[in-house]
């Protein structure tokens, strides 16, 4: 997967494992059943978990906790 995936050495080896899985599934779902939309969603996914814990602050501020109300949410068509 590291030849593949560089961003994969900032994933723990259960989080490498859990990757493997969803990749060959949504895989697995695009042969079968021609839907490949899934493939690009896992490896965003995916993609964007290691990129948050490439960077140690970043990291440090994603897993505070977070309390109260933040507002309204805004859903852009």
């Amino acid at each position: 997967m590291p030849e593949v995936f560089p961003w994969v050495r900032h994933l723990t080896s259960d989080e490498l494992r859990a990757f493997t899985l969803e990749l060959v599934e949504a895989l697995s779902d695009a042969a079968e059943l021609e839907v490949d939309v899934t493939t690009q969603e896992v490896i965003a996914g995916w993609r964007a978990t290691a990129r948050i814990k490439a960077d140690p602050v970043d990291y440090a501020q994603a897993r505070k906790a977070t309390s109260g109300d933040f507002g309204p949410v805004e859903v852009s068509a």
